[in-house]
Formats: structure tokens, sequence, C-alpha cells
């Protein structure tokens, strides 16, 4: 990367991430203190590999990893197809035991920036002769045939909240790529009729007892509506400034949990206050906005996909996770990215960030301003 492109970077982006890794990290020693810290001193190092990576990948041209991308993509299948041979963990296949649980590989997490990448690739050729070639259904059937793959394997392990990532950012993509109106409004009216099937007959019991505890948390309060209760408790405790490190009610008595995972912005709200939680939200909304600016500043199809499925993925966590604490989403485990414990959540946001910084480099005249 010359001098030139370097200078062309969104900067704003890392200096986001670098903000919510700081504001995870402090929210993390709190939430593990009573732990021995050792969630904290984990993603620590993990937050030091993930920059680490983040930079290199940034200097990576994006297009030699395109190219790349149907091996990429294979190996992500034959890795969500090994998992669900491993032991379940909380009744769910999803991880890779590596070093005697010193760290848990999560395919499904790695594999949403190659799936990105693959079906980038997919659309960009399919329009090589012209950018409505989309819309023939023989090319959507590609479509959705090269998504239901990992998106069948991570439902059986089973992972509903990763898998409508994969949804979510599907769905920007080919919005971006030009799809024909008619095949936005049939879909919306299938999901319509399908929301009411799969809930009836094809989600478990434990997707369905999540979903009636988000519409009525309050039926019960010491059971299934508790960890919504108890956060929905410390958001507010939090009020303006905080509690205090340490000092949280709900974090430090035990009341919260998964605290270090699913509910640290909760953590957040109530050691920290509106305003850092508020600060969370606004550095999201910057990384998804600087994303889609820069889909729409590169000249290159592939490029501004590959941009808009990542600001589709930040977007759905975002949503989700702080959407889920407050009580205003279901329960799903998703993670706030770059703020809970995880370093396959860590790493794969990382590739991502240093993919979208390539891609910015490389901006010249937007395929949306021709």
């Amino acid at each position: 990367m010359n001098i030139r492109n370097f200078r062309k970077i969104e900067w704003w982006i890392p200096v986001c991430v670098l903000l919510l890794c700081a504001i995870g990290l402090v929210a993390l020693f709190s939430a593990s203190y009573d732990s021995g810290l050792d969630e904290f001193k984990k993603q620590a190092i993990w937050v030091v590999i993930s920059i680490v990576i983040m930079f290199i990948v940034m200097l990576i041209d994006y297009k030699i990893m395109i190219k790349l991308s149907p091996i990429l993509f294979a190996i992500s299948i034959i890795s969500l197809i090994a998992v669900l041979f491993t032991k379940p963990i909380s009744g769910a296949r999803s991880w890779f035991d590596i070093g005697d649980g010193m760290f848990s590989l999560q395919p499904a997490e790695i594999s949403k920036i190659f799936v990105i990448l693959f079906l980038s690739l997919i659309i960009s050729i399919m329009q090589r002769k012209g950018r409505d070639e989309i819309n023939r259904l023989s090319k959507l059937a590609i479509i959705a045939f090269t998504i239901a793959i990992p998106l069948i394997l991570i439902i059986l392990e089973p992972d509903y909240g990763t898998a409508t990532a994969y949804i979510v950012a599907t769905l920007l993509i080919i919005f971006v790529a030009g799809i024909d109106k008619k095949y936005i409004i049939t879909t919306l009216i299938a999901i319509v009729i399908a929301v009411p099937v799969m809930y009836n007959f094809i989600l478990p019991e434990h997707a369905k007892k999540r979903i009636d505890t988000f519409l009525n948390p309050e039926s019960d309060p010491r059971g299934a509506g508790y960890n919504i209760l108890q956060s929905k408790l410390a958001i507010g405790a939090g009020q303006i400034t905080g509690m205090g490190i340490l000092e949280g009610n709900q974090t430090q008595l035990g009341y919260l949990y998964p605290k270090t995972t699913d509910f640290i912005f909760s953590v957040i709200s109530e050691e920290m206050g509106f305003i850092v939680a508020g600060g969370v939200i606004i550095l999201n909304v910057l990384i998804i906005t600087k994303s889609i600016q820069i889909a729409k500043g590169i000249k290159d199809e592939a490029g501004a996909y590959v941009a808009t499925g990542i600001a589709g993925i930040f977007l759905f966590h975002t949503l989700e996770n702080i959407g889920m604490t407050m009580g205003l989403l279901p329960i799903t485990g998703v993670p706030l990215l770059f703020v809970s414990y995880g370093g396959s959540s860590m790493i794969t946001s990382s590739i991502s960030i240093g993919i979208l910084l390539n891609i910015s480099s490389q901006r010249k005249t937007g395929m949306f301003n021709k």
C-alpha cells in the first residue's frame, strides 16, 4: 500500500474500534472481578492479538481475499460440518476447544467474513453481463443456495442469532446489488407467513420460550424472564453517570447473567451510566455509517458488496445485543462486537475491519456515483 492510498483510509473506524475495546475491557474487569479476572485477562490478550491482525489485514489487497474466497468458503463449510460432531456446550455444538479450554474457536463467527467475500464474488461475476442479471430467477437461486448451506449448518448447532446475522448481511448485499422491488415485497410476504409457521411447527421449545419471555418477561420473573428483568434494572440503575466500577448491584451481586457476554451492555449502563453506554451506541453507529460510505465510494462492485455485508453484520449485532438487554428484542446470545468477551468474535470483527480499511484505501469513484 503506497502513501497516497494510506491517506485515504477511514481512520475514524480504528479509533472507534480502540475506544470500544477499551470500554469493553473496563466492563470485563468489573464483571469478572469476582472470578479472579480470568475472562478479563484472556480478553486483554485477544484485544492485542486482534488489533495486530486488523492492521496486517489492512495491508492486504481485498481483491486477493475475494479471489481466494472460494477456498475460504469451502474451509468454512468443512469447519461448520466438523463442529456438529463436537461435545455440546450449553446444549449447542458451536465451538472447538483448543488448549484444554484456553480458547474456544467458533466456526460460525469466523465463517461470516468468508461467506460475505464469496457471496460478493458470485454476485459481481453475475453482473459482468449487466447489473440487472441479479434479478434472473436462476441467479437468485444460486445466491440462495450459496447462503443456505452455511445457514442450515449453523441452525443445526443451533445458533439462531448468528444465523440471523448471515441473513441480514445477505439481504443488504443483494439490496445494494439492485434486486427488484417485487422480490423484496414477495420476501416480506413470505416472512409474514413463515413466522407463525416456524413458531408453531419448527422452533424448539427453548426458542419459543425466549420469544414468549421477550413478549412478557413479567409472566415468569424468577424463571425465563429473570435475565431480562435484571438487565432492565441494571440499565435503569446506572442513570447518567453510573454507580461506579465494581459498584453495580446487579453486576456485583450476581443477579446479571451472563454478564461478560450477552449482557455486557447492561454492566456498562449500570456502572458507567448513560453517557458511556450512549457512547458505545454512537461508536457502533459511526462504524456502520463509515462502512456504508466506503461501499458508496468504491468503484469495484465486489468491494462495495463486501463493505455492505460488513456493515450489515455490525448493524445486526448492535441492534440485537443492545435491544435484547433492554427487552426490545428476544435474547439470542449475540455478542456486542469489540465489547463482549470472546476470542472468535474479536478476531472475526478485526479481520472485517481490516478488510474494510483496505477497501477504503482504494476508493476512487463510487459505483453509486457514476
